[in-house]
């Protein structure tokens, strides 16, 4: 993560002024599959550690986290697109990201496998989704980045994470916040 990589795929020679803008994408495995987020929506990256459940959500909701003293929620990237929970493993981290609008912005933690890199992939470079066979629903999907004659799935994080629900977490998030302080006065932030 410490690189950024300037892809511009199948390109020569300096890019021209015209050319489609580039953006930046943080990247990470999920079950095996390489996927990005605009760089933009992103707060910060932490090692996993200390989730707690939550009883009554959906499977795909891993539970909470206490980062720096908010409750918020973890979503199993692996559970939401393919219906089975993430094995957590020593690379395993918790992407931080802000969904919602102005009024009613909430963090969510998302977890994956592994962080990979942050790309700057070029909109030319930037196919529409496929209407099958990506493995995730396609209104998840923003774009398929052309990256060193692979993919990367690109995916829009506000529908991933706005649907079923989940922007319906705020009421049990407090709830959550008051037992969870009750119950772990002494709780360690896993940022230390």
């Amino acid at each position: 993560m410490e690189q950024i990589q300037r892809l511009d795929a199948g390109r020569s020679g300096p890019r021209q002024r015209g050319a489609a803008e580039a953006d930046q994408y943080l990247t990470f495995t999920v079950s095996g599959q390489m996927y990005g987020i605009g760089i933009l929506a992103i707060k910060e990256i932490i090692q996993y550690g200390a989730v707690s459940g939550v009883p009554m959500m959906p499977d795909f909701i891993r539970g909470v986290i206490n980062l720096r003293g908010a409750v918020v929620p973890v979503v199993d990237l692996a559970a939401r697109f393919h219906g089975r929970l993430a094995e957590v493993g020593r690379r395993s981290c918790i992407i931080i990201v802000e969904i919602g609008e102005q009024a009613a912005i909430q963090d969510v933690g998302i977890l994956v496998d592994s962080v990979s890199a942050v790309l700057e992939i070029a909109a030319d470079e930037i196919e529409p989704a496929p209407a099958f066979g990506a493995g995730v629903r396609t209104d998840f999907i923003r774009g398929m980045g052309k990256v060193n004659g692979g993919f990367v799935i690109l995916i829009d994080v506000a529908r991933v994470l706005g649907t079923d629900g989940l922007m319906l977490l705020a009421d049990p998030v407090e709830a959550l916040a008051k037992a969870a302080a009750r119950a772990a006065p002494d709780a360690v932030d896993v940022l230390g």
